[in-house]
């Protein structure tokens, strides 16, 4: 592989990140106001983070010649979030859904890049195990068959990232509006 397309498949794999982080960011607008009292300081911290790693993912996508992927003005979540019960699963799914879009970086970049993506999931993976009671084998690495989708039949390929829709904007269903 030639450095320029090293270079492409780093960036295409930063804006899915980017993409992810915008949708986490959304994501946990809608959790971090229905967990109960006891967790809200949880989701409060892993909404910062992820705002953190949004804003950190611009400045690297500038760094590599691309233009930022924007975020959409509103995501379909992909479950009714009634409760704090479905806030907390909401967040667990969001931590998967990162993990996965920064495993991919992890495998497309290297130097300093791979090592904040490999963070990046790491960070993801504890959240996720946090909110969900219990951990997964090997966090990020879901099989994909060769047309993109899950080999678990949940999968399916977001028209804005490209990437998995599960694991790129929780789009599959944009409503395109706002909250």
């Amino acid at each position: 592989m030639s450095d320029k397309d090293e270079r492409e498949a780093a960036l295409k794999a930063a804006q899915a990140a980017l993409a992810a982080e915008h949708a986490a960011v959304y994501g946990y607008g809608v959790a971090g106001g229905r967990v109960t009292a006891g967790r809200r300081a949880e989701a409060t911290a892993a909404h910062h983070a992820h705002r953190a790693r949004r804003d950190a993912l611009v400045r690297t996508v500038r760094g590599l010649g691309g233009e930022p992927v924007a975020a959409d003005p509103a995501y379909a979540l992909p479950f009714a979030v009634p409760g704090p019960a479905e806030a907390v699963r909401l967040a667990a799914v969001l931590e998967d859904r990162v993990a996965d879009v920064y495993s991919d970086l992890v495998r497309a970049a290297e130097g300093p890049l791979r090592r904040d993506a490999a963070d990046a999931l790491r960070e993801a993976a504890v959240r996720a195990v946090r909110w969900r009671g219990s951990g997964i084998p090997f966090p990020g690495l879901v099989e994909r068959a060769a047309d993109g989708s899950r080999k678990d039949g949940a999968g399916e390929k977001d028209a804005a990232t490209g990437a998995d829709a599960k694991t790129g904007s929780d789009a599959k269903g944009r409503t395109g509006t706002t909250r």
